[in-house]
């Protein structure tokens, strides 16, 4: 909550994003009563899946421009048309020196709801909102399996958990979807959603998917940017360094919640998942979200590297705001073997690393070489 009320310090709109069903309404409406008690201020709350809040913003700027306080609009990307409206209403209270301040909330990225970074320029401050992370989860085991949606996660049993994610993906495929303006058969996405789910954690390859499925690489590419932007995966983009050596430069593609992508492979139990051939890919999907979440590194400074058959990092982050001066990377294994490999040892060379860390299952935490860092999953809690 903290985040958002910086946010409402700084800019006259916060939006808070995130996939559906992660906690944002909770938090807005945790947020709203914190805010409104100390300050005196009103508070107004507009779900847009609420059919009497639609109707009543079916004429935006007569019912909030004479409105003060906070505004809290949930499910903004159901009405992307009220951005234009919300700037008037922000410059309109700076003028007349008005506290009015609005808290949208969404389940698209902004990227697929493009108003407001065109509307609201200036003015607005994007917040993410992600599911469950091993800071917040008491079980690392039982996150990894179920994912960190609230309800997947607390499940009296695994069986609900399962049954609650696959509804999920039904509404999401057959509603979500559409509500964003995408008219896209939901058989059609849901074959190539089971489809990039023997892609994870694995190089794009844009013509591969296209010819699997019958498609083109334009398709592809669309279909991958709705599923990202829907924050359902991850494409980590490639990282260069001035080197003479032959560099990938394709991106890859990971899962960003581990429940909805065992649901997809159809693995119900931890013993089904240790035995599955997609355990690797599954476990270093996790940690690289785990990572990325708990060390607070944006993802336009995450990368990975690798140099054709000769060595490959999970994870490089170059020096910026997420690691100071420092060029960090991070290797991810499911493994007890603690040592440094040839492919460890060439990355920290070529990319010149101040630091190298192997993440594994655990809660160890020790020094393996100068520089170089073992360091158990558990050991990442916020």
């Amino acid at each position: 909550m903290n985040k958002i009320g910086e946010g409402l310090e700084s800019s006259p709109v916060v939006a808070l994003l995130g996939p559906r069903q992660c906690g944002k309404s909770t938090l807005a409406r945790d947020f709203a009563e914190s805010f409104g008690a100390p300050r005196g201020g009103a508070i107004h709350y507009f779900d847009l899946e609420d059919p009497t809040h639609l109707s009543l913003l079916s004429t935006p700027k007569l019912a909030l421009e004479r409105l003060n306080g906070l505004i809290v609009i949930d499910e903004i990307q159901k009405r992307p048309e009220l951005f234009p409206v919300l700037r008037v209403l922000v410059d309109q209270a700076r003028r007349e020196n008005r506290a009015r301040s609005f808290l949208i909330l969404g389940s698209a990225s902004r990227d697929l709801i493009q108003q407001s970074s065109e509307s609201l320029a200036g003015r607005i401050t994007y917040l993410e909102l992600t599911p469950f992370t091993l800071g917040e989860a008491k079980w690392p085991k039982k996150l990894w399996l179920r994912g960190g949606f609230p309800r997947s996660y607390l499940a009296q049993d695994s069986k609900k958990s399962r049954l609650w994610r696959q509804d999920y993906i039904t509404t999401f495929l057959e509603r979500d979807i559409p509500q964003l303006g995408i008219q896209i058969p939901a058989p059609a996405l849901r074959r190539f959603w089971m489809m990039v789910a023997h892609y994870n954690g694995q190089l794009l390859n844009y013509s591969e998917l296209g010819r699997s499925l019958g498609i083109s690489d334009m398709t592809v590419r669309k279909y991958l940017d709705i599923l990202q932007g829907t924050f359902m995966i991850r494409q980590l983009q490639p990282w260069t360094e001035n080197i003479a050596k032959r560099q990938v430069k394709a991106p890859k593609l990971y899962f960003r919640d581990s429940g909805i992508f065992h649901s997809l492979l159809g693995i119900r139990n931890l013993r089904e998942l240790h035995t599955h051939p997609k355990l690797g890919a599954s476990w270093e999907a996790f940690a690289l979200e785990t990572v990325l979440r708990t060390q607070g590194i944006p993802a336009e400074q995450a990368y990975f590297w690798g140099i054709h058959s000769q060595s490959e990092l999970d994870l490089f982050i170059p020096p910026g705001a997420a690691s100071g001066p420092e060029r960090v990377g991070y290797e991810f294994k499911f493994s007890d073997q603690l040592n440094i490999t040839q492919s460890m040892r060439i990355a920290k060379r070529e990319l010149k690393l101040d630091r190298l860390i192997l993440v594994t299952p655990g809660h160890h935490r020790h020094s393996l070489d100068e520089g170089v860092e073992a360091r158990g999953i558990e050991t990442f809690r916020l």
